[in-house]
């Protein structure tokens, strides 16, 4: 395996998962008596340029196909996020009727909904037909295509170029970075805007974020590794920002190189100051990353055995994707130790966890139930949820979470 950046031989092992099915692929009733695939997911840094990655063993067009499951809108966190972000932009760089914004990735039309309604044109590149019909249906104009150099020329011969080119949560999942970086640089402006936001390998590595390691993620990236990339098509980061979305991410404001209008941040030399002082340029920083993650399944495996000896009912919130690397990196099948999942996103209710066949239902499964724990899977949105479930306290239910570690917390609600 070579690194799909520089192309350097892959050796520095940086984690194993061993085996599970894509974390995405939710399971109907009628599948659960049908076989099952499992890829790798064994994890490489390069000794090189540091990107960390994992082969792409099952493609992006099966992946990220026309029964996707994830749809942004289902996390109100994440839609106040995308608004604050749409009126930061407007304000910082005047966007207006005469811009072009265009999103990659755009999923169900959560983020560019907000430009819409201030009166900027948008266009949405989404590759899933499903969440790109959700977006036309709320009146943003989406085309449904992957994102790469390919299309980049096509939106620069129908001079369709973006003054700002937006791509949330993408930039990891695309095997092909470097043609999507390209991509990036014939679809912008002379004087545009290109930010992106991703989850930072260094949160990902100081706290033991192991679950947000799935088939989907292809790479996970440092600043540092980022900007070379970004150098190497022409493309200059001119401000970066450290964001607390997704367990820590960041967001970087690039431009072509030779766009000479904008000043360069403070920000871009800090953060790789910070990230080498971390050592993240170093073979070290990737060592004993195993150790820390097997420790995390033995602690989550002890919770859940001893609560089933105690006779006490545990189920999980969030049918995530971690919580599916999670679940199945730590052996748990079927519903023995978790009964059931409460997702609010009906495109998962009525399934199965891959892997784990835990069944998924809607919230109001909880009341009927009234269990002890809930897992919270998707550990960033630990406060939403608690907040949204704080009902639980009713009966004395304690929310859990298993990422950094092992944490119980108490429902705010007095109980009756």
């Amino acid at each position: 395996m070579e690194c799909r950046f520089c192309k350097t031989p892959l050796h520095n092992k940086f984690v194993d998962l061993i085996n599970c099915p894509p974390s995405n692929s939710f399971l109907s009733r009628e599948q659960l008596n049908e076989p099952e695939v499992y890829y790798p997911l064994t994890i490489y840094a390069c000794d090189n340029c540091h990107l960390v990655q994992v082969d792409e063993h099952k493609k992006a067009t099966d992946i990220f196909n026309n029964e996707y499951v994830y749809f942004s809108s289902y996390s109100k966190s994440w839609v106040e996020h995308a608004r604050k972000y749409a009126y930061a932009m407007i304000e910082r760089f005047g966007y207006n009727k005469d811009s072009y914004v265009i999103e990659i990735a755009s999923n169900d039309g959560y983020l560019l909904q907000h430009f819409k309604d201030k009166g900027v044109p948008v266009l949405g590149v989404e590759p899933t037909q499903n969440t790109a019909n959700a977006a036309i249906l709320k009146g943003i104009p989406t085309i449904s295509e992957y994102f790469g150099s390919d299309f980049g020329l096509k939106l620069s011969r129908r001079r369709q170029k973006g003054n700002l080119l937006i791509g949330n949560n993408v930039l990891a999942h695309v095997p092909d970075i470097d043609d999507f970086v390209e991509g990036l640089k014939l679809a912008l402006r002379k004087d545009g805007v290109i930010t992106m936001e991703f989850p930072h390998l260094l949160r990902l590595v100081e706290d033991c974020q192991f679950d947000t390691i799935y088939h989907e993620h292809f790479s996970y990236l440092s600043f540092t590794t980022v900007k070379r990339i970004f150098e190497a098509h022409a493309l200059e980061m001119f401000d970066v920002e450290e964001l607390p979305t997704h367990g820590g991410s960041l967001r970087i404001f690039a431009k072509h190189k030779k766009d000479k209008n904008k000043e360069i941040s403070a920000r871009v030399g800090a953060l790789l100051a910070k990230e080498e002082a971390a050592g993240i340029t170093t073979t070290d920083y990737y060592a004993n990353f195993q150790e820390r993650v097997d420790k995390i399944k033995y602690d989550t495996l002890d919770f859940l055995i001893s609560r089933k000896r105690e006779g006490k009912k545990v189920i999980a919130y969030g049918a995530a994707a971690k919580g599916n690397t999670l679940l199945n990196y730590a052996g748990i099948k079927g519903n023995d130790l978790i009964q059931f999942v409460v997702d609010a996103a009906p495109s998962k209710q009525g399934k199965f966890m891959p892997g784990s066949h835990i069944p998924v239902y809607n919230e109001e499964k909880i009341r009927q139930f009234k269990p002890d724990y809930i897992v919270i899977l998707p550990w960033n949105l630990k406060e939403e949820i608690m907040e949204q479930l704080a009902y639980v306290g009713e009966w004395g239910c304690k929310f859990v979470a298993f990422v950094p570690e092992v944490n119980v917390y108490e429902t705010n609600i007095a109980i009756a």
